[in-house]
């Protein structure tokens, strides 16, 4: 596997020793009756797994060696919490312990700040869902967490949401050919309501485009689905429905003001 180039101070990231699955059996097992050694190797062994996790954060403004750190944290955690009997790879288990440490570090100084209470429930919620992914052996359900926690499933949902980090709605997802697909294109819109002569005014447009350009705003803007499934429902690319749907708005729009 190649990984983009991490910084990371006083470590050589291109030298990083790489177990394999039968060494890493081996050592759990040894880490798992008290070896301390087997425990340092497991540790130093999967420092590479840090390293690929980190590269979706990089470029946020972040620095490189906190995140490796913290990444590190939730390494350790695994290697001590890991059940030899489960049918799982310590890699599989490793990565949502990772990714949890380096996010709830990064909500923790993030710099959109939210309530105490809900950092609070975000973190209990984040550490259920971490012991019941050990549990199962697969990640729980809002339902679970919010049972563990005696809290609403909502109250799970926003908890969780606000640990995320924010996303631009004009974050490039994919590419075809130069049309780009944003994440705005992947999301419903509400209907046009500023007021109800604009309604109608639509309502009229929409009437003189043709049928399939119709089609496409139907789904997109009435059924709320997105490019990708309007496209896999016409059967057509998205590409084709992303050029159908900027024709029939801009068509709309020299309707209305003309």
């Amino acid at each position: 596997m190649q990984y983009n180039k991490v910084e990371i101070s006083g470590i050589n990231t291109s030298r990083l020793e790489l177990l394999s699955d039968e060494e890493t059996k081996h050592l759990l097992m040894l880490a798992k009756n008290g070896d301390k050694n087997a425990r340092e190797r497991l540790i130093n062994g999967n420092l590479r797994l840090v390293l690929s996790v980190l590269q979706r954060f990089i470029g946020r403004g972040e620095s490189s060696d906190d995140l490796f750190q913290v990444g590190v944290i939730g390494l350790i955690k695994a290697v001590d919490n890991f059940n030899t009997e489960m049918n799982v790879r310590l890699s599989t288990y490793a990565v949502p312990l990772i990714l949890g440490e380096i996010k709830r570090h990064l909500r923790d100084y993030r710099p959109v700040r939210v309530s105490r209470s809900l950092r609070d429930l975000s973190y209990r919620a984040m550490q259920v869902k971490e012991r019941l992914t050990a549990e199962k052996s697969r990640e729980p359900t809002i339902g679970e967490i919010a049972d563990e926690l005696g809290v609403k499933r909502s109250e799970v949902v926003a908890a969780l949401e606000s640990a995320a980090d924010p996303v631009s709605l004009y974050e490039p997802v994919y590419s075809d050919s130069g049309d780009t697909l944003y994440l705005l294109d992947q999301v419903s819109d509400p209907a046009d309501s500023d007021t109800a002569l604009n309604e109608l005014l639509v309502m009229d447009a929409v009437k003189k485009l043709p049928e399939r350009e119709r089609m496409i705003l139907g789904l997109r803007y009435v059924n709320g689905k997105t490019q990708v499934e309007v496209a896999r429902e016409i059967g057509i690319s998205q590409a084709q429905v992303s050029r159908l749907e900027k024709s029939a708005v801009a068509s709309i729009r020299r309707q209305i003001s003309s």
